[in-house]
C-alpha cells in the first residue's frame, strides 16, 4: 500500500479519535495527515506516532489545493452534506460515518463484510449506523444459505453511542448528578429513546436500522421491524435478533457458517456461561455472535445476540476497512 494523504473531519470527536488509533494499529502508510475540527478545536496540537499535527478549522480555504486520497468524516450529517462534495470534487474519496448519504440511492452504503464491491467507483461512501453493522455481518452469512425472510431488531445501546455527550451523563448520574443531555436519568434506567420519535411511532435510530438493513443487504422487500434502547453501558452494543428465513434451519449447519464467516466470533456456549458481552467486545473489530437458537415453535426462525464495538466495528474500523480494502483493488489493478 502505498503513502496516503488522509483527512480525518471531526478529528477530536469520540469516532475521530479512534480514526487515529485504529490507523496505528493498522499501519496505514501515512504520508500527510489533516485533522479537521469545528472553531472550538482548532489549533490543538494531537499526537500521531511521532507526529505533532495541529488541527485546522474545517472550511474551503483550508481544504485548499491539498492533495487528499480519503476523507474520513465523523461530525455529524450537516457537516458532511456541506463539505463532502467539496473534498470529493477535489479527488479524495470520502468516507461518510453520518446518516447524510445513507438513504441516498446513489451512494453506497457498505460493510466490508456484507457489500464491499459496491464501494468501488465511488468518490463517497456512506458508512452504516453501528447497530445496522453488527447485524447484517451474521445476516448476510445467513442469508446466503438460508436466504431471508424478516427480522425483528431489540437493542441494547452504550451511552457512547451518543458520544461524549451520553458517557458525560452517565458519569453525572453515577456522581449523583442530573442528565444535561438524556430526556431521563441514564444510569439504572433502559431509556426507548433514540434520536427523535416520528409521526409512525418510530424513532429515527429504529427507521435507520430498517432501511440501512434492506439497502446494505439489497433486500428491498425484506420485512424489518426494531425497538432500539439505551442502556447504562459506556461502550458496545448489543443486540437481540429474530430472523424468519425461507429455507428450514440447521442448528449444526447455522453454527458452522457463523464460525467460518469473516468478522464473526461464534462465542455460543451458555453452559458454560460463554455468550457475547461488552467487556469482550470491547476495543475488538469483530462482531460476537452467540445465544444461537432455533424458534421453538417455527423451524423458520432463528434466535441469536450480538455484541460490538460500536465506535470501532459500528463506525471507525469499518470505515477504514473500505479504505483498506480500496487501496487492496488498486494495488491489483496495477499488478495487472
Amino acid at each position: 500500500m502505498k503513502k496516503l494523504n488522509i483527512a480525518i473531519v471531526g478529528a477530536t470527536g469520540l469516532v475521530g479519535s479512534t480514526f487515529l488509533t485504529v490507523l496505528q494499529e493498522k499501519k496505514i502508510k501515512i504520508n500527510k495527515l489533516y485533522l479537521y475540527t469545528s472553531p472550538k478545536s482548532a489549533g490543538k496540537i494531537i499526537k500521531f506516532g511521532r507526529r505533532k499535527i495541529k488541527t485546522l478549522l474545517l472550511c474551503e480555504k483550508n481544504i485548499g489545493k491539498k492533495k487528499i486520497d480519503y476523507a474520513l468524516f465523523s461530525a455529524g450529517a450537516e457537516v458532511s452534506k456541506t463539505f463532502a462534495p467539496i473534498f470529493a470534487k477535489k479527488g479524495a474519496v470520502v468516507i461518510d460515518n453520518s446518516s447524510a448519504f445513507r438513504n441516498d440511492k446513489n451512494i453506497p452504503l457498505c460493510v466490508v463484510q456484507v457489500n464491499k464491491e459496491k464501494s468501488l467507483n465511488n468518490n463517497i461512501i456512506a458508512n452504516p449506523n453501528c447497530s445496522t453493522i453488527q447485524c447484517v455481518v451474521p445476516l448476510k452469512a445467513l442469508d446466503n444459505v438460508f436466504k431471508l425472510k424478516s427480522v425483528n431488531y431489540a437493542t441494547y445501546q452504550a451511552v457512547s453511542g451518543s458520544g461524549q455527550k451520553g458517557i458525560d451523563d452517565l458519569n453525572r448520574n453515577i456522581r449523583g448528578e442530573d442528565c444535561i443531555f438524556y430526556p431521563h436519568k441514564i444510569l439504572n434506567n433502559c431509556l426507548p429513546h433514540i434520536d427523535n420519535f416520528l409521526d409512525n411511532g418510530y424513532s429515527k435510530e429504529e427507521m435507520k436500522m430498517i432501511n440501512e438493513t434492506k439497502k446494505i443487504l439489497d433486500l428491498d422487500k425484506l420485512k424489518v421491524s426494531a425497538t432500539c434502547v439505551r442502556v447504562p453501558v459506556k461502550n458496545c452494543h448489543s443486540i437481540d435478533v429474530s430472523a424468519v428465513f425461507k429455507k428450514s434451519l440447521d442448528i449444526k449447519k447455522v453454527r458452522e457458517i457463523l464460525q467460518n464467516f469473516s468478522g464473526i466470533v461464534l462465542c455460543d456456549n451458555p453452559q458454560k456461561n460463554i455468550y457475547p458481552l461488552c467487556e469482550i467486545a470491547n476495543g475488538k473489530d469483530q462482531v460476537f455472535v452467540g445465544r444461537v437458537r432455533i424458534d421453538l415453535y417455527n423451524k423458520h426462525i432463528l434466535h441469536f445476540f450480538t455484541v460490538a464495538d460500536n465506535i470501532r466495528k459500528g463506525a471507525a474500523s469499518n470505515a477504514i476497512e473500505i479504505l483498506e480494502f480500496l487501496e487492496n483493488e488498486k494495488n491489483k489493478n496495477q499488478t495487472l
